[in-house]
C-alpha cells in the first residue's frame, strides 16, 4: 500500500467557495479553485480526493476552466503502462477571476436597471383604463 499524502479544504476554504457560488460560479469549478490556490500544481485524481469531488465533477469544472483560461494542464507519463496523468494548475491570478465576475455581475446589474427604466416611461406613456 502507498503512503499518500493530499492537503484538504478547511473552514476559510469553504467560505471561500461558497462566496464563489454566490457570485455564480458552480460549486465544483469553485472547489477545485480553492483546492488549487492552496498548491502549486494538482493531477484530478488528487483534486477528487481532496475536495470530495467525483472524477466527472472535476473533469466537468476543469473544461470550464480551461476556456476561460484560468487553469494551466500539461501531460505526466507515470512509468510503465497506462495513460498519462494530467497535470492541472492555475494559470490566472484569483484576482483576475474575481474580477471576472465583478465585471459579469455589474453588466448584469445595469441591464436590469435600464429594463425598470424602460418600464417606468412605458408605463407613464400608457393610458389610463377607466374602471366600471
Amino acid at each position: 500500500m502507498k503512503d499518500f499524502g493530499v492537503k484538504i479544504l478547511d473552514e476559510n476554504d469553504h467560505i471561500f467557495i461558497d462566496t464563489l457560488r454566490n457570485l455564480g460560479m458552480s460549486r465544483n469549478a469553485a472547489t477545485t479553485m480553492a483546492y488549487l490556490m492552496n498548491v502549486d500544481e494538482a493531477s484530478s485524481r488528487e483534486i477528487e480526493i481532496s475536495t470530495g469531488l467525483r472524477q466527472p465533477e472535476v473533469s466537468l469544472a476543469m473544461r470550464l476552466m480551461h476556456i476561460q483560461s484560468w487553469i494551466s494542464v500539461r501531460s505526466e507519463k507515470k512509468p510503465g503502462k497506462g495513460r498519462p496523468v494530467k497535470i492541472y494548475s492555475l494559470a490566472a491570478p484569483v484576482d483576475e477571476i474575481i474580477s471576472y465576475y465583478e465585471e459579469k455581475i455589474y453588466k448584469e446589474s445595469q441591464a436590469t436597471i435600464s429594463a425598470i427604466k424602460k418600464l417606468k416611461v412605458m408605463s407613464k406613456n400608457m393610458p389610463l383604463i377607466p374602471s366600471k
